[in-house]
């Protein structure tokens, strides 16, 4: 590592919570004699990157910080450049740096830095709300605020996989959310619909993520973390209320998915262009009744399979020409066969925002795993 390179790095630890860039920004400046240095933060709703000190908005699509962001990738606007954000797939905005880098080296020594800000961003974003605040372009509902700080991340990126998700509306989701894991070899997916409103719905799917949590981590299978979390359900609200959930475990090594379907979440796989829609054979909602056995079922993927899981907000969503439907859900699908998991959910639900003509009524939740197939 170069000199400056460890000077960066010291100061990014060194940095209060709070400060990261700006302390950040004096030691590119010093070491780098960079002029000006921004972080723009990615927003909830997936439409804005937010300047942390200063400037508007930037929601032009094309946009060279766009670019850079849904490229994942360095991009040179005049004497500007721009780079991803980026820690495990993790896209948390882009580094707006000028001027822009005179040699190979010194790019890539800030194509690194970036990466460093996104590790330093994610652990000091325990100890601050800075960042938080900053990536919202409005309030949050309450039980918005529940459900996004639920969330394990919105993208994950390993060997043989990459996953995203995306809920909506962003800034007042109620139910809905998503949970995953990476465990001794496994990759842990969980789709939820949380019946209800507002609070009540928001604390309902809480309850039933942690739940599957405490089994998951706890060693056991799918179906018995299925079984604790309706129990756990079912004893606080007696059968009162219920968690529609998807339960999916990923070998990535073999392709091979075990599934525990209870409840609305539909599940699509996108194979050579072709979209099928998964049967998943629906058991009892977590929580309905004191006891409830689940099953589970399995498929074998194929190196290139795109999973796609949607709840029902998603294709019962009612616009001026009646409901988005199968047949639109299917082709939007297909049409993001080109885009990585965090692009393709945030443009089906665009189009879906698009045909609503603004924000959903009901809450939705998109999620996307793609599976590569080992890599040797």
């Amino acid at each position: 590592m170069s000199e400056r390179l460890t000077a960066v790095r010291r100061a990014l630890a060194d940095a209060p919570a709070d400060r990261v860039v700006e302390c950040l920004a004096e030691v590119v400046a010093k070491e780098y004699a960079a002029g000006d240095l921004d972080l723009l933060l990615v927003d909830y709703r997936l439409a804005a990157l937010l300047p942390l000190f200063a400037g508007p908005p930037v929601t032009r699509p094309g946009d060279p910080a766009w670019r850079s962001f849904d490229h994942q990738a360095e991009v040179t606007a005049g004497q500007v450049a721009y780079l991803p954000v980026t820690t495990r797939g993790e896209r948390l905005g882009v580094l707006r740096r000028s001027p822009a880098p005179s040699s190979e080296v010194e790019r890539a020594e800030l194509a690194e830095i970036a990466t460093l800000l996104a590790h330093e961003l994610q652990a000091a974003g325990a100890g601050t709300d800075r960042y938080t605040v900053a990536a919202r372009t409005r309030r949050l509902t309450l039980a918005a605020e529940m459900q996004w700080e639920l969330l394990p991340g919105r993208c994950r990126v390993g060997r043989e996989f990459s996953l995203a998700g995306q809920l909506e509306p962003a800034y007042a989701v109620r139910g809905d959310g998503f949970d995953w894991s990476e465990y001794e070899g496994r990759v842990f997916l969980t789709v939820l619909n949380g019946m209800g409103e507002g609070v009540s719905a928001a604390l309902l799917t809480s309850l039933a993520v942690h739940a599957l949590r405490n089994a998951r981590r706890a060693g056991l299978c799918l179906a018995d973390q299925a079984a604790l979390a309706d129990q756990a359900i079912f004893a606080q609200h007696r059968g009162e209320a219920h968690v529609e959930a998807l339960l999916l475990e990923l070998d990535p090594l073999s392709g091979e998915l075990t599934m525990v379907d209870t409840g609305s979440p539909r599940l699509m796989v996108l194979r050579a262009g072709e979209v099928l829609d998964h049967p998943l054979g629906a058991q009892f909602p977590l929580g309905m009744f004191e006891t409830s056995d689940y099953v589970t079922r399995t498929l074998r993927l194929s190196p290139g399979d795109r999973l796609i899981v949607v709840s029902d907000g998603i294709s019962d969503a009612a616009g001026h020409t009646g409901r988005y439907g199968d047949a639109a859900l299917h082709r939007f699908v297909r049409r993001t066969a080109a885009l990585a998991p965090l692009q393709a959910v945030r443009s089906l639900l665009g189009d879906l925002r698009a045909f609503v003509s603004g924000d959903l009524e009901d809450d939705a939740v998109a999620v996307c795993l793609d599976w590569t197939g080992p890599r040797h």
